[in-house]
């Protein structure tokens, strides 16, 4: 099965949001099945029995929740990919730590069920491409999923939000915290920039100054300054400072 052609199973114990959600799904040229689950227990049954590409999977159901089944899930051998769906913000980091490809709030809406549907169709073909069986595959191998979400705080609000690693343009030390930065908008997340540097080192993520770290895949121009330094430009305009001492070597893998 190609990986455009998705077997998807939703899981939600209110019927109507639960048709809802299906439907959505349904209406997508990317989506070949939809199967539905009334509540948590009957979705490991199918689970268990039928391979699924995806899981878009409500946090809140009684006796076993969303977060709880997705730990299940992530024991099988070929684990399908999860999507949380809820009302709440407060299962987000949960989620991260469960490597949840994306957190849906009810009610869902058209484009943010595509933008899940694209992002599970991208993990999948990412497998494949790393060496994985084609459309089956479930999860990017490890150290190779650049479509993986990080959990965030809103700079200028207590919510949480999932972003996805490949479009963050730049990691900002920021006090006990480092600052996110995207072409849309700021946010925190509790690390250092030394752990960033390491841990994402292999997405394109590296060093440029003591107090900033780049994904050089958002990067569109370095621009030289006097004295050795620089300034790297991004997709919609921002701009940051090079340290003398790493614009060449930076240089070098722009090259420019």
């Amino acid at each position: 099965m190609s990986a455009d052609q998705l077997t998807i199973l939703a899981v939600d114990d209110e019927h109507s949001q639960l048709e809802d959600l299906a439907r959505l799904l349904r209406s997508s040229p990317s989506v070949r099945d939809v199967e539905c689950a009334s509540d948590g227990h009957d979705a490991l049954r199918k689970a268990s029995t039928q391979a699924y590409d995806a899981i878009f999977l409500d946090v809140r159901m009684p006796d076993l929740d969303g977060l709880e089944l997705a730990r299940v899930l992530r024991r099988f051998a070929a684990p399908p990919q999860i999507v949380f769906v809820s009302a709440y913000d407060n299962a987000a980091v949960d989620a991260f730590e469960l490597h949840a490809l994306d957190y849906l709030r009810k009610p869902v809406g058209r484009q943010r069920v595509e933008e899940a549907i694209e992002r599970v169709s991208a993990a999948i073909e990412s497998t494949a491409g790393a060496g994985g069986e084609p459309g089956r595959a479930r999860r990017p191998a490890a150290g190779l999923d650049d479509h993986e979400m990080v959990a965030v705080a809103n700079a200028h609000g207590g919510s949480t939000r999932l972003l996805a690693r490949s479009a963050i343009q730049y990691v900002q030390s920021y006090g006990d915290f480092v600052r996110i930065v995207t072409a849309d908008g700021r946010y925190l997340l509790r690390s250092t920039l030394s752990d960033i540097e390491q841990r994402w080192a292999p997405f394109g993520f590296v060093r440029v100054h003591r107090q900033y770290v780049v994904n050089l895949r958002q990067a569109v121009e370095l621009r030289p300054q006097l004295g050795g330094t620089a300034e790297l430009i991004f997709i919609g305009g921002a701009t940051i400072p090079v340290a003398r001492r790493h614009a060449t070597e930076l240089g070098r893998r722009l090259s420019v």
